[in-house]
């Protein structure tokens, strides 16, 4: 078996350098990320860097007997190494090229994979559904969860014409305060602020439609926002939604699941779509800690830069494509 490595600016490029050097019948072992060299990569610039294999025939061996096993096992780490070039864990990556037809395996087509992604990643996504009581947005500082709620609420409103109730339990950021009031009054929505898990109380209890919780940035284990989930935790019809920037790093987006699992989220909000080339990143983790996709943040403008997730949307973007075009596809 000889082995030797490929580097090229593309997945693309780097599998044509393989075939012409190594022939059709190569097997990509692996393919990942890596720094480009010389000055390029001295401004960050990044390649694909794929091991590929090819065996010493004798020279009586026809190339051509492979079996058809083979060629499927070919193409489909040709399939893993695409989905695993936009960011994708390989296990993950592997799991979903065996899941593709193999009729469809050699050659595949963007449109075929994003098929086969659709129907493997369904389970990632809530889909449509009608509001809870309660709606509450938990996350760290600056993912957008007060521009999310501004945008479901508008949304909402120019929509159907009806007005949801919009409640900041957050004492400590004045301007998200205010911006939330801000849209309130634009909307014509009642707005209330709880500084104490008694005011959030009573305003929950006081509330008389469908209510948009923004919470401040603060660990679920702070001893204020403690008592607000603790008073949230006793009350039927809540639903809370994590709310991650999609440009977070995979570690870091690790630590933030579990510094908010006390916070009980049963929904995933990602923002900021428009700053990443590729979901494939957070695909995994998203699957590994059974968080449903409810909404994508596409961009700052309100209310239009909001959608709610389906599995074309998601499978778009985990191919790089923009939300819109997966939607339509």
């Amino acid at each position: 078996m000889h082995l030797k490595r490929y580097r090229r600016q593309t997945v693309k490029e780097a599998l044509r350098a393989v075939r012409e050097d190594l022939g059709p019948d190569a097997l990509v072992l692996s393919t990942r990320t890596v720094t480009a060299l010389g000055v390029r990569g001295l401004f960050g610039a990044k390649e694909v860097e794929i091991t590929a294999a090819a065996e010493r025939f004798a020279m009586s061996e026809d190339r051509h007997t492979l079996t058809s096993e083979r060629t499927e096992t070919r193409a489909g780490n040709e399939i893993a190494a695409r989905l695993e070039a936009g960011g994708m864990d390989p296990a993950l990556a592997r799991e979903i090229a065996a899941a593709h037809p193999a009729t469809r395996r050699r050659g595949a087509t963007a449109k075929h994979l994003r098929e086969t992604l659709v129907a493997e990643l369904a389970p990632l996504v809530a889909g449509e559904e009608g509001y809870a009581p309660v709606e509450v947005f938990v996350g760290p500082p600056g993912v957008g969860k007060t521009t999310t709620i501004a945008k479901i609420a508008a949304q909402e409103r120019a929509r159907h014409g009806k007005r949801l109730a919009l409640l900041a339990a957050d004492g400590f950021r004045v301007g998200a305060v205010e911006q939330l009031r801000m849209f309130a009054d634009i909307i014509g929505s009642q707005f209330t602020i709880a500084r104490s898990a008694e005011e959030l109380d009573a305003a929950l209890s006081e509330a008389r439609r469908p209510l948009l919780l923004d919470t401040a940035g603060r660990s679920p284990n702070d001893e204020i926002s403690r008592e607000m989930f603790r008073v949230l935790a006793g009350r039927p019809g809540v639903r809370t939604h994590l709310v991650l920037s999609a440009g977070t790093p995979v570690a870091a987006a690790r630590r933030t699941f579990e510094r908010f699992e006390d916070a009980r989220p049963s929904r995933l909000v990602l923002t900021k779509l428009d700053e990443v080339e590729s979901l494939g990143p957070l695909v995994s983790l998203i699957r590994d800690h059974a968080l449903p996709v409810s909404y994508f943040g596409t961009g700052q403008n309100v209310p239009e830069d909001l959608q709610r997730a389906t599995p074309p949307m998601l499978a778009a973007l985990v191919m790089g494509e923009n939300a819109r075009e997966g939607a339509v596809a």
